[in-house]
């Protein structure tokens, strides 16, 4: 009896220690997740206990106590990367382990072209389920979180840096905006703000202009300088772009004489100045040809309907240009205030 007794003594611990070490192995490599293919995403900064309660709860893992043992004898508690990952079906807690330290993001790659407005990115962010045009255009107009930012202007626009970013879905505006921002400061920290009595916003303001209104990259220094040129003299800039900007969520694609004589912030054919603000986000490249613009005598430029513009130093010159490219219906493309009758047309200052 006492020989059984101490078999009995000596082998009850061990079938304990058999059981849950069968329990280990069953929650680790023979319980698969049930469900559909998941996309599982993982938010910057969120905590392992905030990870592991979620794949428990979605039924991706059947235990999150070996899932926490697990991580932290492998030490990488803290090295779960933000991101969205696909789980499949039938996958195993260790396959999951694999796929959230080791498996590759399916960020969302998000290319801001040059140019684009804030609510055009907005648009564009919410199309491709990365963030709320709403929750988006609201933060850039935020006073104080565009302030807390360290930017001098009452919204972001001009300051979301043309990139391409890796997002993933479903993450807050105020991570997009600041990634963004971020970026814009990492490009520009070397660029030396100053043209005569411009300030830095103001340098901004007219590379957004440059941008709006060339595709081609030979003629942003033109662009600039003719801006400059009439800054200089008290000319009114008259950029159609600033124009629209002034009520660009209501454009419908075309630019009247009456949207022209409306007043705004941001209406170039009627203030005597710069706009309030950026139009757009410019690239480097803008911001270059505004600091270092051609130097010449042209206050008027008109499009070629190709991207590129004719320039002249006289309203006389100008208005030749503008009959051949823009009133002469074989040569214009599109619609535009040139398209209306001559009693139409803006004046020209």
């Amino acid at each position: 009896m006492k020989k059984n007794h101490v078999l009995f003594l000596l082998g009850a611990p061990l079938f304990a220690i058999l059981l849950v070490a069968i329990k280990i192995y069953y929650s680790a490599y023979i319980w698969r997740y049930q469900g559909p293919d998941i996309l599982f995403n993982i938010k910057p900064s969120e905590s392992f206990s905030s990870i592991n309660s979620r794949l428990s709860k979605e039924k991706i893992i059947t235990s999150a106590r070996l899932f926490h043992r697990l991580s932290q004898y492998k030490g990488v508690m803290t090295k779960f990367k933000s991101g969205t990952y696909k789980i499949r079906n039938n996958s195993n807690l260790m396959d999951v382990f694999d796929i959230l330290i080791n498996g590759k993001s399916l960020a969302n790659y998000f290319t801001v072209p040059e140019g684009k407005n804030m609510y055009e990115i907005g648009r564009m962010l919410e199309a491709q389920s990365i963030t709320s045009y709403n929750d988006f255009i609201e933060l850039c107009k935020n006073q104080e979180f565009v302030t807390s930012l360290g930017i001098k202007s009452d919204t972001l626009e001009g300051y979301l840096y043309p990139n391409t970013y890796d997002f993933s879905p479903n993450i807050t505006a105020s991570y997009v905006l600041k990634t963004m921002v971020k970026e814009f400061k990492k490009r520009t920290a070397n660029v030396n703000f100053k043209y005569g009595n411009l300030t830095k916003e103001e340098i901004i303001t007219l590379a957004s202009m440059v941008e709006k209104e060339t595709g081609d990259k030979s003629e942003r220094p033109l662009i600039a300088g003719v801006f400059h040129n009439r800054l200089k003299i008290k000319m009114r800039l008259q950029s159609d772009p600033t124009t629209i900007y002034g009520f660009f969520e209501n454009y419908k694609g075309n630019i009247t004489r009456k949207d022209l004589l409306t007043p705004s912030d941001y209406n170039t054919y009627t203030l005597k100045a710069l706009p309030k603000g950026p139009i757009a986000n410019p690239g480097l490249a803008s911001i270059n040809a505004v600091l270092e613009p051609a130097q010449h005598n042209y206050l008027f430029f008109v499009s070629q309907n190709d991207g590129t513009h004719i320039f002249s130093e006289s309203y006389g010159a100008h208005q030749n240009a503008v009959n051949k490219w823009q009133k002469n219906a074989k040569n214009r493309e599109g619609k535009s205030w040139r398209n209306k009758k001559s009693d139409e047309a803006p004046v020209i200052e």
